[in-house]
């Protein structure tokens, strides 16, 4: 009884166990992804511009350079990267300290000086049904189009020293927010990135993305263990409880001691004699059917009829064999 009550409470405890801890534990997102309470997953990952590995060859339509955004009316273009750096390093970023230089996801040019209007983050967000991404702490903010009733040179070189220190009582830093929305266009083959527009200090940038990656999609499952390793688990924790607690039961309630203590041992001591018998029988057919060494002997029979050999007729002659027959010859006849 105990065999039988013991694994199946040890099962469902386990179970109601997994369960409890699977619910309590947060739901980790990989990067560049998003799931919504509604079942909707995102997933940008494709979208991530990323350096080739150890030389290896990009494929034949594989982008391997930094998303280009013309502003047109705006009198900058940008370079930014979507959940990962930019592949064209932002050096010297006004504003940035060094280590952070390969950090920056996005970025323009104005005068020879890199802009940097965001640091990587791969953190989606869905507000409602639009799916964002938001880059911050770029370069000190400062309005770059703002120009002064002065001639050009004057202007131009109180921009540059404008740039080259910013003010110090000023902390806000530039930022860019990227809008991700789906393409349903069949016949469309890359995404399309648009500058959308920036606040009245340039602080902040507007970009929207056209793309299929933005579309709902179906979040993969997870791998975990295949039908052949749950077997096995349950399998060693069967095996487990009936031998801890077939112990428990010979030891506290049979009062037995030493190997009497297993369960069933009886069973497992009879076991080694029925192998030993089983090797024994084995081996012996086997042995029978291995050549002998035994051959047959020949008789050196001598000019007088008697053998020399070890045979059986040894000192019989011709006439014994004759009296022989008619003996038996006569006990037939009887």
């Amino acid at each position: 009884m105990y065999s039988r009550l013991l694994p199946a409470s040890l099962l469902v405890a386990l179970a109601l166990h997994s369960q409890a801890t699977t619910a309590a534990e947060p739901k980790v997102m990989d990067p560049c992804t998003v799931a919504g309470s509604n079942g909707a997953f995102y997933d940008l990952r494709p979208l991530s511009i990323l350096p080739p590995k150890d030389g290896k060859k990009p494929g034949k339509h594989e982008k391997t350079d930094d998303w280009h955004v013309k502003g047109y009316d705006y009198p900058y273009n940008f370079t930014l990267n979507i959940c990962a750096p930019a592949i064209k390093p932002a050096e010297h970023a006004v504003g940035i300290d060094k280590k952070l230089w390969a950090n920056v996801s996005a970025y323009y040019e104005h005068k020879d000086k890199i802009y940097s209007i965001g640091q990587l983050s791969s953190n989606l967000t869905l507000r409602g049904r639009r799916l964002v991404l938001q880059y911050t702490d770029g370069s000190p903010c400062r309005d770059d189009r703002k120009r002064n009733p002065k001639s050009d040179d004057d202007d131009e070189d109180e921009e540059d020293d404008e740039d080259e220190k910013p003010k110090k009582d000023s902390s806000s830093r530039k930022s860019t927010m990227i809008s991700f929305h789906c393409d349903k266009d069949p016949l469309a083959t890359q995404p399309s990135v648009t500058f959308v527009g920036a606040d009245p200090d340039n602080c902040a940038y507007s970009f929207e993305v056209l793309s299929k990656d933005a579309c709902i999609g179906a979040e993969p499952a997870k791998q975990g263990a295949g039908p052949g390793a749950v077997f096995a688990i349950i399998g060693v924790i069967a095996i487990l409880v009936y031998f801890l607690g077939g112990v428990f039961y010979q030891r506290n309630v049979a009062h037995a001691r030493g190997w009497r203590q297993l369960p069933n041992y009886s069973i497992w001591a009879g076991m080694g004699s029925f192998i030993k018998d089983t090797f024994i029988i084995a081996t012996s057919s086997c042995a029978r059917l291995l050549p002998s060494r035994r051959g047959y002997s020949s008789l050196s029979v001598s000019a007088n009829g008697s053998s020399s050999g070890r045979g059986r007729g040894r000192g019989s002659g011709p006439e014994d064999e004759n009296r022989l027959i008619d003996q038996l010859d006569e006990e037939w006849d009887d």
